[in-house]
This record gives C-alpha cells, structure tokens and sequence, in this order.
C-alpha cells in the first residue's frame, strides 16, 4: 500500500514556461524525479552558474546529487537521442545510473520520424507544428498495438521481426518519400542501442511504487503544458499524449491517491510555438520585444515562439483541468522596462462572455486589464516582498488570476534567481 504521495510540477500554458528551472530548483528536496508523458520534443533548458544544459529525455533534476530519475511508461523515447544525452550527461560529471527508463515507455524509431515529417509536409497549410521527431506516430502505434515496448527490447530476435513488419506495412507511406528507412538499418542501429539502454530499463510500476512505499520524497515533472494536452488542448493543435495532471496517473501507474501536491508553472507573459489558436498573441513591436528580451525560441526546434499578454481566461481553464494547488510564475525580469503591461481577464463573442472553449472563435474580443510597469532590474531580489511596487502589484494580480498561492517567482535564468513570498 502506498504509504508517500508524490507532488507534480507541470506547465499550465503552451509549453515553454520554465518547468525544467522550477524542477531543478525543488529537486534537491527529493529522492526522485519522474516524467511520466512526452517524448525528445520536450525541452528543458537549466542555468547554473556559467552552464547552459538542454534536456530532451532525461528529468530536469538530473544536475541535483540527491535523486534518482525515473522516465515513466507513458513517455515515448528516441533510442538515439536516449543514448546522446546519456553521453552528454556523462562527460560533465553526471552519474547516469541513476536515470531509469520503464519498460512500458515505447520506443521511437527512425520510421517514426519519417512519417511524421512526411504527415506534416502532407497538411500543406494545415499543419500543426510538430517537431517532426516522431513522437505522434509513435503514440499512434502504441495505440494501434503494434508499438515497440523498452521490456519488448530484451527480445532481439521477434525485435527485429517486429521492426520488419511496422516498416513492411507502411510501404506505400513510404514509397512517395525521399528517404525512407531500410528494415536492415534500422534493426542494426536498434541492436548497436542495446548494450547503452537496456541497463536502465527497470520494471516501472514495481519501482515507482517501491518508491513511494519507502517514504522517498517524489516529484513528477510534466512535459509541454496543459493546453497542449491531446484531450484537453486547443485541439487539433495539440501534442500526442496527456499533459496534465490526470496524465501523472495513467503515465506511471499510481491511482489519484497518490498524488499530493500539483504545482502549475506559468511564464508571466504568454508564449506558443507551431499553429492554432492564441488569443492573447502580439502582432506589434512589443511582441517582438517579448521575443527578444525572453530568448524566446524553442529549445528543440530553435523556431521562434508566438508571445502576447498573460491570458487569465486560459490559466484558469489549467487550474481546474489539473487541480493545482499552487503556482510558479517565471521570466517576471523580461517584463521589466515595460511601460505597461496587461493580463487578459475574458473573453467575449457576440456580445456575450465565453470561456476557454472558444480560444478558436474568430471573432474573439478580449477584455485586457492593464498595470503599469517597473524598470527596474529585479534579477537579485529573493523575496516577493521586495520587489517594486508595480512588480509587485502585477504579482498580486497574477495570483488572484489564478486562484492558487504563488510559491515563488523567477526573475532571471539561472537557478538562484528566484523570489519566494
């Protein structure tokens, strides 16, 4: 029986707040680090000192000495660029063996790429914005049940023969494309993986659960953000799997009970990468300055990033999906030297007040509530107390916003550079 519940940290906007930092920050409070959704189209970008790292797989608690990092059954792993970052990790200093990966996690194969570049080139106009690493055609197989399991991988020979089949049955997908994999390459690039992975696959619920049994103190780190959640999102232009909290459940094999805290990050301000709908985007130079000043292109991709205002309407939508119980905002310091700033506080549409579920409608209004701005360099305030009074006041909106307790907020990159109440 359960006897520990496991706190979640996870992005409650499109992607991109600041989850990596807010993890790496808590992580040395902990015994585990888990993720329990996404794949390598999720990036975590972590400063310390005068040290850039980007994470794709591996949790962002991996640069804290105290705890293990676990990549859950729900994720979706790219053997390649599991083994890169392994490497990565190992020539700074980092002692892989603590990151396991369960063997319900699926496999990313080359022919996935393939197929998701090719699905993307197909929409023409229409497409999504994925990063074209797979990760959609990989939880399609899953889904299909002809996906390939990391506990499927101990198995070389029905490995290969499975390989064959899923490479053999998309054939005609295949013909039409410029490069597409051969069943004899991709087998021997799988099998030259094995002797770097299959060390650290581990039975996942029977880990995790042994975890949580013997009081270690987890902590669930999310991938993306909640309106990127395939059930949840700004549908169609979603990710593959659940963001969510919900998703922590279903990703690691533990029941809602063994959840305890739900800890939501958002940026304050508001960006998005690829298509679909962002009411709050700015067309104009402030757009740009948001841009610019927040370094705001895609750990993954490098694609620049929509920006516009804080979107209160949709933060409140994630509050409610997820059950937080608090909130991190990030990335305050890039508003400084604004005149003004705005929170969006609703929308309407014909005349009549809507709710997230009309984020598309193209005849959205907004109703902007406006503060003025601070110029002062926050970056070393470490007490939300302290920071200027105008700073200080559109934090208080924020949280009021939001309906949850601010834990802190975050006033420049590296992982010192937090203010807490």
């Amino acid at each position: 029986m359960t006897s520990n519940r496991a706190d979640i940290v996870l992005g409650i906007q499109w992607g991109d707040e600041g989850k990596g930092r807010v993890v790496d920050a808590f992580a040395k409070d902990y015994d585990l680090v888990a993720r329990f959704g996404g794949g390598d189209n999720a990036g975590h970008t972590l400063v310390v000192g005068d040290r850039k790292i980007a994470l794709r797989i591996v949790p962002s608690g991996v640069l804290q000495e105290r705890p293990q990092l676990f990549i859950g059954g729900g994720c979706v792993v790219s053997l390649d660029g599991l083994v890169e970052e392994l490497d990565m990790l190992a020539s700074i200093g980092v002692d892989v063996s603590r990151i396991k990966i369960s063997d319900r996690a699926h496999v990313v194969f080359p022919y996935h790429a393939a197929l998701d570049r090719a699905s993307e080139k197909a929409r023409g106009d229409a497409a999504i914005g994925t990063t074209g690493r797979g990760i959609g055609p990989t939880y399609t197989d899953k889904v299909a049940r002809i996906g390939i399991s990391f506990g499927e991988l101990r198995k070389k020979e029905a490995l290969a023969d499975k390989i064959r089949y899923n490479i053999m049955s998309r054939s005609s997908q295949f013909a039409v494309m410029d490069a597409a994999p051969r069943e004899e390459d991709v087998i021997a690039q799988t099998l030259e993986a094995l002797p770097r992975v299959l060390p650290h696959v581990v039975d996942g619920v029977s880990y995790f659960h042994e975890m949580l049994e013997s009081d270690r103190r987890v902590l669930i780190e999310g991938a993306q953000g909640t309106l990127l959640d395939v059930g949840y999102g700004t549908y169609p232009y979603v990710t593959s799997s659940s963001t969510i909290a919900g998703g922590a459940c279903t990703g690691l094999g533990i029941g809602p009970t063994a959840i305890g805290r739900v800890v939501g990050v958002a940026k304050a301000y508001c960006t998005r990468v690829g298509a679909g709908p962002f009411p709050s985007e700015l067309f104009d130079s402030t757009g740009d300055a948001l841009r610019s000043r927040g370094g705001e292109f895609g750990t993954v991709t490098g694609r620049p990033r929509r920006c516009g205002w804080f979107d209160a309407v949709a933060t409140k939508y994630a509050v409610r999906v997820n059950g937080l119980t608090s909130a991190v905002i990030t990335k305050l310091d890039v508003l400084s030297g604004c005149e003004k700033v705005a929170i969006v506080t609703g929308y309407r549409s014909g005349g009549k007040s809507v709710g997230f579920e009309s984020a598309g409608d193209p005849n959205l209004e907004l109703e902007l509530a406006w503060y003025d701005g601070w110029s002062e360099d926050i970056s070393a305030i470490r007490k939300i107390a302290d920071l200027p009074k105008n700073a200080r006041a559109y934090v208080d909106a924020l949280q009021h916003a939001l309906g949850v307790p601010i834990d802190g907020v975050s006033l420049g990159p590296e992982r010192s550079a937090m203010a807490i109440p």
